[in-house]
């Protein structure tokens, strides 16, 4: 059975777009809701990886650092200004059911 798609939303992301997520049966983080706000883009993106999280963010330094590494767990980038929070959580949630864990490595998706 292929594996589920887990989320690590960024810093620069609405906590509340975790909450909604984990109200439709996602496995979703925030970065806020688990102390690591202020945390290196870096660190970010080896510690989602690390939990086999796809990474999420309005960040477009992670679109190099994606670029630069050698694996990642994925990347689901977006423009936060664009998107209101209902938007995420409906586009997330879109991509959690068409895409498998496996698809989303080393991939970057757009919304």
């Amino acid at each position: 059975m292929a594996a589920v798609i887990r989320l690590y939303l960024d810093e620069n992301l609405s906590p509340k777009i975790a909450k909604q997520l984990q109200l439709r049966g996602i496995d979703a983080v925030s970065v806020r809701d688990i102390g690591f706000l202020g945390d290196d883009d870096h660190n970010h993106l080896a510690r989602a990886t690390q939990q086999d999280r796809v990474l999420v963010t309005a960040d477009v330094d992670f679109l190099q650092l994606a670029a630069d590494v050698h694996y990642h767990a994925g990347i689901v980038f977006g423009i936060q200004q664009e998107n209101t929070i209902g938007d995420w959580v409906k586009a997330l949630e879109v991509l959690c059911f068409v895409y498998t864990a496996e698809e989303m490595q080393n991939h970057v998706e757009y919304l």
